[in-house]
């Protein structure tokens, strides 16, 4: 082998030596970020109440919670019931209707019982939300029916739900909105009769 050919040869190898060590020093960086993301999160903003919260895909109000013997509907239930609603306005900020929204807001505040799934009704006309258009806000009622012989509460925090869009995930390559942590809590006083705080 020529002494040209030679030198020629090392260089590639250098060449290549040095793009393998600078692509495992990118790899460490980028795998030793997330773990520093994912074991020191950022701080969760505390909103008030009546204050837009921006979650990506929506922009939410969250205007009052109160109890009610009475659903949205205003039909009474055959055996009493008690249920918790929450006031909020809702903008559809994507390009599509969603109803994306039902896994949006949740009670943060620790329960001795786990609560059932919310359901969302209609501002408007009282019914069940199904799904909401862009550019289109539209004021709901979150209803949470309340276990029996839990105490009504006199003040809960909620937390809600951020969602950001990729171009292409890394599963399928194809565009969507995906789950990305929290985007803010909400304390909340609830209005009605209250026996006692539920902490």
């Amino acid at each position: 082998m020529s002494i040209a050919r030679r030198a020629k040869l090392k260089r590639r190898l250098l060449a290549m030596l040095v793009t393998g060590i600078g692509g495992m020093a990118a790899a460490a960086a980028s795998f030793a970020t997330a773990v520093y993301q994912a074991a020191n999160p950022a701080p969760v903003e505390l909103a008030r109440m009546g204050e837009p919260i921006d979650t990506g895909r929506w922009v939410i109000t969250i205007n009052n919670a109160s109890m009610a013997e009475v659903p949205p509907t205003g039909t009474k239930p055959v055996d009493p019931k008690r249920f918790l609603t929450v006031d909020l306005e809702l903008d559809n900020r994507s390009a599509a209707t969603s109803n994306a929204f039902m896994q949006l807001v949740s009670i943060e505040t620790q329960m001795s019982v786990q609560l059932p799934e919310p359901v969302y009704y209609l501002a408007r006309d009282k019914w069940i939300a199904s799904a909401i258009n862009p550019g289109m806000p539209e004021k709901l009622i979150a209803v949470w029916e309340w276990p029996e012989g839990l105490p009504n509460p006199k003040a809960l925090r909620f937390s809600v739900a951020k969602q950001i869009y990729k171009p292409r995930d890394n599963l399928y390559g194809a565009p969507g909105w995906f789950d990305d942590g929290k985007a803010a809590i909400v304390e909340l006083a609830v209005s009605g009769q209250t026996d006692e705080a539920v902490r």
